[in-house]
């Protein structure tokens, strides 16, 4: 009889607990559909990566070496200051078209030289860089990057074309997309209008393609010609942008032209071999019914 009671207990205790829940969901839903929540500022203005066409897009993408080295020109004049590419070595350079000689010339007047430690005193020291050494990091430690940057620590670059959705458009697109706040505007609506509270805090920048439309990156790149180029390409603000994009593509898969090769020519066999082996097939079953 006791074991009864308890059973039914159990069974009025679950049916209650069941209830509440269905109750608490009933008044969630009914909240979210009565009284939706409004729409912010980085829902209705944030924007999608605009389209980029650089040649080593698609399955059989290749490098431009000019173009790589252009974006290697931008990132050392400009992005090297806040930014480091810990993950490539000087001597990988060659790979976009860069003599022995040059790489050498390269790392040892490279502004950051590598951090070492004095033989004789044991103390702290630096000592030029060699093509065998990764690019330095521009910052001591991450203290000084905060102080340097508005309490933001730069990202490393080396693998930022894989590491944001988008890749070299994303990159493109946040280099190019700085906008005023107080003027901006996208399908008809006006940021201004539309949220007249909006503020953008001091120290950040205005951004449409960056998620919460402010950033603590400054524009890096102002003025048409901000980096003279060798090759005689003009440089826009928007050709700047692009080389660098290309560049970081190279930084973040410098195997990609040899990868494309290599799987065209693994196609080009297994092609070549599906149809020896199927004229294989037809020869050792002509004529026999199976």
């Amino acid at each position: 009889m006791v074991s009864l009671i308890l059973r039914y207990l159990n069974y009025i205790i679950g049916a209650a607990f069941a209830f509440v829940l269905l109750l608490a969901l009933f008044g969630t839903v009914s909240t979210m559909v009565s009284s939706p929540a409004k729409e912010t500022a980085e829902e209705v203005f944030h924007l999608h990566p605009e389209p980029l066409a650089l040649q080593s897009d698609g399955p059989f993408g290749t490098f431009d070496d000019r173009q790589l080295q252009r974006g290697f020109q931008v990132f050392k004049e400009v992005c090297s200051a806040c930014h480091s590419l810990k993950q490539v070595a000087f001597r990988d350079l060659k790979e976009i078209g860069y003599s022995e000689g040059q790489v050498k010339a390269i790392a040892r007047d490279w502004q950051i030289e590598q951090p070492s430690v004095n033989k004789d005193t044991g103390e702290a020291a630096t000592r030029p860089n060699v093509p065998a050494d990764h690019f330095p990091l521009p910052f001591a430690n991450d203290v000084a990057a905060r102080a340097a940057n508005n309490n933001a620590i730069p990202p490393d670059l080396s693998l930022m074309a894989k590491a944001r959705e988008g890749g070299p458009a994303y990159i493109h697109s946040l280099l190019t997309g700085y906008r005023d706040p107080a003027t901006y505007s996208h399908d008809g609506k006006v940021l201004a209008e539309e949220f007249p509270d909006f503020t953008v805090p001091t120290g950040l920048h205005f951004n449409p393609y960056f998620a919460n439309l402010n950033l603590a990156m400054p524009p890096p790149l102002t003025q048409d010609g901000q980096v003279q180029y060798q090759d005689g390409t003009r440089p826009t603000i928007d050709q700047m942008s692009k080389d660098v994009s290309a560049f970081l593509v190279w930084t973040a898969e410098p195997k990609l032209a040899k990868r494309h090769a290599t799987g065209a020519a693994v196609v080009v066999f297994l092609l070549i071999f599906i149809g020896l082996t199927y004229g294989a097939y037809r020869n050792v079953w002509r004529g026999v019914k199976h």
